[in-house]
């Protein structure tokens, strides 16, 4: 049994949907969260988890939990975006209740 004949068959007959570009896009956003944490990471020498990186993670798994849902209607797809979304989101509101107590803590 050749393994690669139904990739080989996928990869023949591709059809572009909106949908698939709205997962296509959820991966490019999610996938290049990691270039960015690198960048950071080379700048600073030490483990940096940047802002970008969490706006990246939410942007790109809730393109994904998108397209999972309503383009594919994939239970896999959608139970591995799930959680990413509420995990980014914790992040991202830690980081802005962080940044606005430093600010008014400078101003006092």
């Amino acid at each position: 049994m050749d393994i690669f004949a139904p990739i080989l068959h996928a990869l023949q007959h591709f059809h572009l949907t909106p949908w698939k570009l709205v997962g296509f896009a959820g991966t490019f956003m999610f996938t290049s969260r990691w270039f960015v944490q690198l960048y950071y990471t080379r700048k600073y020498k030490r483990v940096v988890m940047p802002l970008s990186f969490w706006w990246l993670s939410v942007i790109g798994s809730a393109l994904l939990l998108a397209y999972f849902t309503v383009g594919k209607n994939d239970s896999v797809g959608i139970l591995s975006n799930f959680f990413p979304v509420f995990v980014s989101v914790y992040n991202l509101v830690v980081h802005m209740r962080h940044r606005r107590s430093s600010v008014a803590g400078d101003q006092a």
